[in-house]
């Protein structure tokens, strides 16, 4: 009897020493994962700033002024303005594709 319980006892400390590596190897994956949030919440914020600076450049750049001020530049001033019945306008929402049915051919 004395070594039945001893090996119970052996058992119970065996899977009470698992599930407590288990348990510690979680706690470690999170703490690991609650170091990186700084990092990757940095990165974003700069991403952010880059989009936000891109954005401004865009915008800069198609300013009707600036390039009303490109025009007049000696680099660009062969471009000439269109005329108004140069200017072809389609109404939103028309296609821009022809819709005819395009037939695929599968080889067999």
């Amino acid at each position: 009897m004395n070594k039945s319980l001893l090996f119970k006892i052996m058992i119970c400390l065996f899977v009470f020493g698992l599930c407590l590596y288990s348990y510690i190897e979680k706690q470690n994956e999170l703490t690991s994962l609650k170091i990186d949030i700084p990092k990757i919440a940095k990165q974003i914020n700069d991403l952010n700033e880059e989009i936000k600076k891109m954005q401004y450049e865009v915008d800069t750049f198609e300013n009707p002024q600036y390039l009303m001020d490109l025009v007049r530049t000696p680099q660009f001033g062969h471009l000439k303005h269109p005329f108004v019945e140069e200017v072809l306008q389609l109404p939103e929402g028309v296609a821009l594709f022809d819709e005819k049915e395009n037939k695929i051919i599968y080889p067999q």
